[in-house]
């Protein structure tokens, strides 16, 4: 445990230029924090003391401002700069020398118990505010811009931006074109105005066979001595 807690200050004395001391690392970077809570939280987990490991990852929480579950597996070198905000689901998986900045959720899809949060391979760098979500992989050495939302594999040493997120450099190129297939996800806007289509449908033709019966019974009444 302390040789981890070493190689996280390490890894920030190395990555953020704003660290000037070694005991200012170990008093003051949450990152630090959480992810030594996160190694007792699993150990905790992996031990099938669950419901312990989820008290530890929510007093971290509460402590830090990130969350991370106890199943999520972690690589060497992680970097969490700031790090309020950040989520990590539960089927997780973060490579080695892998930085994170705030905001970052690696979040799920599906709400089966099956692999469904992203994998970030090795040297993987995540902007400030990134989305990325779903059982997908960020390939080895790439980039996702801040703000981006990334729903689709995204290849090694590429960079992301964007909503949803598109590659815009592969292998040192720019990318012409969009090199992420995004042509069938879902459009909100679209589908929330098709439902609303569908629902004055409904109702008008509930309209017209009430104003039909109303006309009927109407008539009825008229015809009567």
């Amino acid at each position: 445990m302390f040789d981890a807690i070493r190689s996280d200050v390490r890894t920030v004395m190395e990555r953020d230029p704003a660290a000037r001391s070694r005991i200012e690392v170990l008093l003051c970077y949450p990152g630090v924090h959480a992810l030594a809570f996160h190694r007792v939280a699993n150990r905790l987990w992996r031990g099938g003391w669950l419901g312990t490991a989820r008290f530890v990852s929510h007093v971290s929480r509460f402590l830090t401002g990130i969350e991370i579950h106890p199943a999520a597996r972690l690589g060497r070198a992680l970097f969490i700069d700031h790090g309020m905000g950040i989520v990590i689901g539960e089927t997780a998986e973060i490579g080695d020398n892998v930085s994170l900045l705030q905001g970052v959720t690696l979040g799920g899809t599906s709400t089966r118990r099956e692999k469904r949060h992203p994998t970030l391979r090795d040297n993987v760098t995540v902007g400030a505010g990134a989305k990325i979500i779903g059982a997908i992989t960020v390939g080895e050495n790439s980039r996702v811009g801040a703000g981006s939302v990334v729903v689709r594999d995204v290849p090694p040493n590429a960079v992301v931006v964007g909503v949803p997120g598109r590659v815009t450099y592969k292998d040192g190129q720019r990318v012409s074109g969009i090199d992420m297939d995004m042509t069938d996800l879902p459009d909100p806007v679209s589908r929330a105005i098709e439902q609303l289509v569908d629902r004055i449908r409904g109702l008008e033709a509930d309209l017209d066979s009430l104003r039909k019966t109303v006309d009927r019974d109407g008539l009825h009444d008229e015809e009567r001595p």
